[in-house]
């Protein structure tokens, strides 16, 4: 069986700190394994064909439906991730295939308008929102019509986890993922602001450049060079490329993230947001069909926060003209 020898080749070339396919801690409802792929595989595999993973496409990753090919989406953000998780895992002989289906899922409850609409649902939901969070339900209860994806423990441990200010992942794999999105949504994020006229390449921190180099892929390549050297049952960098990183990351969010510029539009796309939960709220029989499960399991209120969740940008805001902007009448 393919399966079984792929597992066979894990447990005799992974590292001893690496996440074994075959000691998943398995998932919610049993499910036959496959004979070819390995339990990690099938996850990434469910993650890649589902709906929310193609909705990231045309969701905000810093830049509000910016005009112009080549500034991030949610979905390019995801694959950058991916590929940076996986240069790691793969060099530090950890479980690639895990941290591929993390990567993969970890932005999967992104709302429209990227942060601005996470602040948006936060502050007007009860009991807040947190995207992380967010894509585990959507693994676990809005994908598959209702029924969830059914995913190994791991992977949604790593989706979970992958954000600042909660508890690392419990597998190193997870930890990978956590520090591959901070290292891709600082360096693009730099790109697509030199793009957007916000930032000048000479604006960067000297110290951190001078560590870090001058170009992305300079930088990107220091951060994973240190980390591969220094991670062994942990994962980390060494203390001159973790101020450096640090350092960026404070820079990116004074002048870039918080920038009244590339930020302008955020308020809009907040009150769309909000008026959408509102009106939804009040409407409920509004919610499309598919919506009467998640109901009656969890109330309007989670459903309504699912619903708009899910949106991308430009559903969001054809929705509230649809609703809000009265429409011309003609024969």
């Amino acid at each position: 069986m393919i399966r079984a020898d792929i597992e066979n080749i894990e447990e005799q070339t992974l590292s001893k700190y690496a996440t074994l396919s075959k000691n998943t801690k398995g998932r919610i409802s049993h499910s036959e394994k496959c004979d070819i792929r390995t339990e990690f595989q099938r996850d990434r595999d469910r993650i890649l064909h589902c709906n929310s993973f193609r909705r990231l496409k045309d969701k905000t990753q810093v830049f509000l439906s910016p005009q112009g090919d080549h500034y991030r989406t949610r979905l390019t953000h995801t694959l950058e991730v991916s590929q940076i998780a996986r240069t790691i895992t793969r060099a530090l002989r950890l479980n690639e295939d895990l941290a591929e289906a993390i990567a993969l899922g970890h932005d999967l409850g992104h709302t429209p308008f990227g942060h601005a609409g996470e602040r948006a649902i936060d502050e007007i939901r009860p009991g807040g929102f947190k995207h992380n969070y967010q894509s585990v339900r959507v693994v676990d209860h809005i994908e598959n019509y209702g029924n969830g994806m059914n995913l190994t423990y791991e992977v949604k441990n790593g989706i979970a986890c992958h954000s600042d200010n909660i508890q690392e992942a419990s597998t190193l794999e997870g930890r990978v993922v956590r520090i591959s999105d901070k290292i891709a949504y600082i360096n693009h994020d730099i790109e697509d602001a030199i793009r957007a006229k916000v930032l000048r390449e000479n604006d960067l921190p000297y110290d951190c450049i001078y560590v870090l180099g001058r170009t992305k892929s300079d930088r990107i390549s220091t951060i994973i060079m240190s980390i591969v050297k220094n991670s062994t049952d942990d994962i980390q960098m060494d203390s001159e490329v973790l101020k450096a990183h640090n350092r960026l990351k404070s820079f990116m969010f004074e002048a870039v993230y918080t920038n009244p510029i590339a930020k302008s539009e955020e308020s809009k796309a907040m009150e769309i947001v909000k008026k959408l939960y509102e009106y939804y709220q009040e409407n409920i029989d509004k919610l499309p069909s598919f919506y009467s499960k998640i109901i009656e399991k969890f109330g309007k209120e989670r459903a309504v926060c699912d619903y708009i969740a899910g949106m991308t940008d430009q559903y969001a805001v054809e929705l509230f003209k649809d609703i809000y902007i009265p429409k011309f009448w003609s024969k």
